[in-house]
C-alpha cells in the first residue's frame, strides 16, 4: 500500500528534525520526506495539516494480560487500545500466568500478538523459573524465541547470589536484564510510601530505601559483571540521583518513569483512591519534580505507560486490599505533551522519550522517520481535547487516577508496517 501523508507537522526526535512536509510510504518502508519517489502514486492520501507527524510510540511497560488473564484484558482489547494511543511498539513483562519463562510460551504469544496486525509486540522473558528468584531460565533459548530482555517484572529478586550470577551470564551473552529496584524485605506489606499522607490515612508505608538499597545493590553487581541494566519505575529522588551518578561513573545503566509518578505524588491518593494504589507507591511531591526534571534533563531515559488493566471489582475495595496497576496506553502520548507545556520542554525533546529513547533501549529497529526506516508513524492532534472517561478508554482496564480529567492531544492515525490500522475522523 502507497501512502502519501501531506502538510503534516513532522518530528523526528531521533535527528532533531521537525518541518512541515510529506511523507511518502510503499512497501511497508518511508520511501521520501518532502518529495517522493519518481512516478509515486499513493493508494491513500492523509491530510495532516494543523497536525503532527511523529514516529509511533515505544512504550516500555503495557501489560496486556494474556495469557492466564484475560479476565482483566485480551490482546485484542488491548492492542487496539495501544494502537488508539499512537504507540506501535510496545514490551510486555513476563508477569503472566505460566510467566513468559518458556520458549513454547513466547512464540504462542507473539504469533497470536502477530496475528492481531496491529501494534508490534516484544515480550520480555521471565529472568528466573516462575519467577520465583531460585533458578534462572535458559536465556538464550528465550531470546531465540523472541525476548528482547529479561524482567522479574514486579517481582523483586531477594537472592542477591541469583541475581549475581544472573547478571554474570547476561553480560556473558549480551543480553539486557530489566529490573524494577524495590527491596523486597522493606517492601513488605506496604501499599504507600512512607510520608505524612501514610501516616494520616494509617496505611502501611513503603520507605524510599527500599528502592535505594536496591538500587546500590544492583549497582554493585553492575560494576563487578559489566551487565547492561534497565531500572524499571524509578519513584524517589535519592534513587535518581544513584542512577546520575552511575551514569556518570559510565555504567551501562538505563532507567524508566511511569506517566504517575511524572503527573502524582501521595497526595493524590486522597481519601483512599484506589486508582492511585500503584507498585512502586506515589511518592512525596519532591521526588515527583525530581522525577519530572530527571526526565527533561536525559537522566531518566524513557516514559512509559506501565499499563495494567484491572477490573473494576479489584478496584472498589478498601485501598490495602485494591490491586495495583493502572490503565495507561492511550494516555502516554497526552500526558507527555502536558509534561512539555507544563515545564517549557521543547517538544521533539518530549517526543524523543516515548520513540527514540525507548526503542534504543529496546534494541529495536523503530523511533525514526527516514528514509529507509519502517512505516511506524503516529499522527496527532496537539489541540484536541477530551476527558479521560471509561466510555472514552478502549482499554478493558477502566482504572486510572486521571478519570475524568481533560487531555489536550489525541491519536488520528496510528500506522505500522506501512498499514493504516487505525484512524479517528473527529481527531
Amino acid at each position: 500500500m502507497k501512502i502519501q501523508i501531506s502538510n503534516g507537522r513532522v518530528i523526528n526526535p531521533a535527528s532533531g528534525l521537525d518541518e512541515i512536509q510529506d511523507v511518502f510510504i510503499a512497501a511497508g518502508k518511508i520511501v521520501g520526506l518532502g518529495q517522493g519517489p519518481a512516478g509515486f502514486a499513493p493508494n491513500r492520501v492523509i491530510d495532516a495539516r494543523n497536525k503532527i507527524v511523529m514516529p509511533g510510540l515505544v512504550d516500555l511497560a503495557a501489560r496486556l494480560r494474556e495469557p492466564g488473564f484475560e479476565y482483566l484484558a485480551t490482546l485484542e482489547s488491548e492492542m487496539f487500545a495501544a494502537t488508539v494511543g499512537g504507540i506501535t511498539s510496545l514490551a510486555c513483562p513476563p508477569d503472566t500466568d505460566p510467566p513468559l519463562d518458556e520458549p513454547g510460551l513466547v512464540e504462542m504469544l507473539k504469533h497470536r500478538a502477530k496475528g492481531r496486525n496491529q501494534t508490534n509486540v516484544h515480550p520480555l522473558g521471565a529472568l528466573t523459573q516462575q519467577l520465583q528468584g531460585t533458578r534462572l531460565t535458559e536465556m538464550g533459548e528465550l531470546r531465540d524465541a523472541g525476548c528482547v530482555a529479561f524482567s522479574q517484572a514486579n517481582t523483586p529478586l531477594m537472592d542477591t547470589q541469583v541475581l549475581g550470577r544472573a547478571l554474570d551470564y547476561a553480560s556473558t551473552f549480551g543480553f539486557t536484564v530489566w529490573l524494577q529496584p524495590q527491596d523486597g524485605y522493606l517492601a513488605r506489606g506496604g501499599v504507600a510510601h512512607d510520608g505524612e499522607v501514610a501516616s494520616r490515612l494509617g496505611l502501611p508505608a513503603i520507605p524510599t530505601c527500599a528502592e535505594t538499597i536496591a538500587i546500590s545493590t544492583i549497582l554493585h553487581l553492575v560494576r563487578h559483571t559489566r551487565a547492561r541494566v534497565h531500572l524499571c519505575r524509578l519513584s524517589s529522588a535519592a534513587g535518581l540521583d544513584l542512577v546520575r551518578a552511575a551514569k556518570a561513573e559510565g555504567l551501562p545503566v538505563t532507567c524508566d518513569i511511569s506517566i504517575n509518578h511524572l503527573h502524582l505524588s501521595e497526595h493524590d491518593i486522597g481519601f483512599f483512591n484506589p486508582h492511585c494504589r500503584l507498585v512502586p507507591p506515589l511518592r512525596s511531591l519532591r521526588d515527583r519534580d525530581a522525577l519530572r526534571a530527571g526526565l527533561a534533563d536525559g537522566t531518566v531515559d524513557a516514559l512509559v505507560s506501565d499499563h495494567s488493566p484491572v477490573d473494576a471489582e479489584s478496584k472498589q475495595v478498601p485501598f490495602e486490599a485494591a490491586e495495583p496497576g493502572a490503565t495507561g496506553v492511550e494516555l502516554l502520548l497526552p500526558l507527555a505533551l502536558q509534561w512539555a507545556r507544563q515545564d517549557n520542554i521543547p517538544l521533539v525533546r518530549a517526543l524523543s522519550r516515548i520513540t527514540a529513547d525507548p526503542s534504543r533501549i529496546l534494541g529495536v529497529p523503530a523511533g525514526q522517520i527516514a528514509p529507509g526506516s519502517t512505516a511506524d508513524l503516529c499522527i496527532f492532534n496537539p489541540d484536541q481535547e477530551w476527558v479521560v472517561t471509561p466510555q472514552a478508554l478502549k482499554s478493558q482496564g477502566k482504572n486510572t487516577p486521571f478519570l475524568n480529567l481533560p487531555l489536550l492531544g489525541r491519536a488520528s492515525h496510528t500506522v505500522v508496517g506501512g498499514f493504516l490500522i487505525y484512524e479517528d475522523a473527529r481527531a
